[in-house]
């Protein structure tokens, strides 16, 4: 097959316990080398903590794999670093159209509004965003093990031990924490005898990636029962590189071997495309999928994320979109709890929430694929009513599933959150991620969430810089705390002037469109206390410094 991509190797070298017959202890270990894997150890460097990444591969995922990244998911790739490139190289999209038989009978934008720096969804093949997570990893010194296969765990509650396998021998490694990004076959799972309950869907699915030059636009689309493959579904999506990925449903009798064939392949594609269209096949799987989890994602000192802790199916991009959030969760409160500046309990609230994250992408995965592979006649005769009726009428259209595209959580069930202010009727409520906004700073354009994460902030609205003395002391002690709250103060371009360079404990955000004050139910005074990971944990409209400290432990379980 025909590849326009030329896959990086990676190098090994020799791993320094095998010089020593000590066992030698790391902080952190993250296993598993996909984008889950290296998004958690570039976040935990970017943290401040050492991190010793092992993967049994030396090269990133062969074929496209993962195609669609979400809007959070892109805005926290921003966070680490590599965003611009995933935005660039990508195709950037935000309608998605869907088809029963020979009509369009349902459309939807992913980002209705603007002013936001993300678009709602870029496609890019896998391999490519591993190679930009591999090279920003490389960059911030994470000690990345190629070849490096765990064969044996052996999980304490005070740490963790490792056996890894190498072309040059064997070694045991010791760890204070360890993430398991290893995939949906986790063997760290499975030694440690834990298991992901769900559902087997019986349906095969066939993908081919093909290269060809088309003028079909940016777009999803998805057909139900289409003439070029009558009685199953269909989608289309474009890529980079003028590769376009094509999904076909094959039914549960289909034969996995047999349907990888070229001489099965080509004629379906030929038949979606028509026979005129020049094409290049570069990568053809079939696959079928699981919808499951397990009971808990932390274990002691072993927490799991991605794939290796949750599985759902492919339609609505919910599963490295999903993972990259598990790290984003994660990281900053191991980062606290290393640092002994919160509890281990509140990891706890890191299993907790994405354990909420992933129910709700079950539920959303299951309906999707309970619509699009109906399981009985009667479930196929409704499913057709609701898509010959979406066509004429509204009501019908919300009933139409081709796949409930990935957004992030609002995480309002956790302890973590402190009750909302009676002031507020709308916005961004505790638990939400917040939304992005325009803003400029020292008369420079920028972003509101390229001004937060990695830390608590507060977001102070006020109606010009001159903030009372005693509140700026207030704000001012804040950031000095152990768990240091650094303050953002947002002003309307109407009471803007030029301010002076601010400092790191105070600083001026202009709403350069009055985008941010709308979007956050802004008074003068309004006050947000934002987590590391960018999601509300508190608001008030004329809060204490004591109020404030407390939101801050309530959110970091030191209440």
């Amino acid at each position: 097959m025909l590849s326009t991509y030329t896959y990086p190797k990676y190098r090994y070298t020799r791993p320094p316990e095998l010089q020593s017959a000590d066992i030698r202890r790391v902080p952190l270990i993250v296993v598993g080398g996909g984008p889950v894997g290296l998004a958690a150890a570039i976040d935990a460097r970017l943290q401040g903590l050492p991190v010793v990444l092992l993967d049994d591969d030396d090269t990133v995922s062969v074929g496209s794999r993962g195609v669609c990244y979400a809007k959070r998911s892109l805005e926290i790739l921003d966070q680490l670093g590599i965003a611009d490139r995933v935005v660039e190289k990508g195709v950037s999209w935000n309608v998605g159209r869907t088809f029963f038989r020979e009509s369009e009978v349902f459309s939807f934008n992913l980002l209705p509004e603007p002013d936001h720096k993300q678009p709602g969804m870029v496609n890019l093949q896998q391999y490519y965003l591993e190679e930009y997570l591999v090279t920003r990893a490389e960059e911030l010194g994470v000690e990345l093990r190629w070849k490096n296969t765990v064969t044996a765990i052996q999980a304490a509650p005070d740490g963790v031990r490792l056996s890894v396998q190498t072309r040059d021998g064997d070694y045991n490694i010791d760890a204070d924490w360890l993430i398991a990004a290893d995939g949906a076959k986790s063997l760290l799972r499975r030694e440690m005898g834990l298991e992901a309950e769900g559902t087997v869907f019986q349906d095969h699915f066939l993908i081919a990636d093909i290269v060809m030059k088309a003028d079909f636009p940016a777009e999803r689309w998805f057909w139900f029962d289409p003439p070029f493959h009558r009685h199953q579904s269909a989608l289309l999506h474009k890529q980079a590189d003028h590769v376009w990925r094509l999904d076909f449903q094959l039914g549960w009798d289909a034969d996995p071997v047999e349907e990888k064939k070229l001489e099965n392949v080509l004629p379906r594609i030929m038949a979606m495309l028509g026979d005129e269209r020049e094409f290049e096949l570069e990568w053809v799987s079939v696959y079928t999928f699981q919808c499951r989890r397990m009971h808990e994602f932390r274990h002691d000192r072993v927490l799991f994320i991605g794939d290796a802790a949750h599985q759902v199916s492919p339609f609505g991009a919910r599963g490295a979109n999903s993972g990259i959030q598990d790290a984003n969760n994660l990281i900053w409160k191991l980062k606290l709890v290393i640092e002994e500046k919160a509890p281990e309990r509140l990891l706890d609230s890191f299993s907790i929430e994405r354990v909420a994250a992933a129910d709700e992408n079950l539920l959303n995965s299951t309906r999707s694929t309970d619509f699009i592979t109906p399981k009985s006649s009667t479930s196929k005769l409704f499913r057709n009513a609701v898509l010959s009726l979406a066509q004429y009428h509204p009501f019908a259209r919300a009933l139409v599933n081709s796949g409930r595209l990935s957004v992030p959580t609002y995480l309002t069930d956790t302890g973590l959150n402190t009750p909302d202010d009676a002031g507020f009727d709308h916005g961004m409520s505790p638990g939400a991620p917040m939304d992005d906004a325009p803003v400029s700073v020292e008369g420079q354009p920028s972003w509101l969430l390229n001004e937060v994460g990695g830390n608590f902030h507060l977001l102070y609205f006020g109606l010009t810089m001159e903030i009372p003395k005693a509140m700026v002391n207030l704000l001012t002690s804040l950031a000095q705390d152990s768990i240091p709250v650094i303050t953002l103060l947002i002003i309307s371009p109407d009471t803007a002037t030029t301010p002076e360079k601010g400092s790191e404990t105070l600083r001026v955000l202009v709403d350069i469109k009055g985008v941010m004050s709308t979007r956050y139910a802004a008074k003068p005074g309004t006050v947000y206390l934002i987590r590391p990971d960018q999601h509300v944990a508190a608001r008030w409209r004329q809060p204490d410094v004591d109020q404030i400290r407390a939101a801050v432990a309530r959110a970091t379980c030191n209440d």
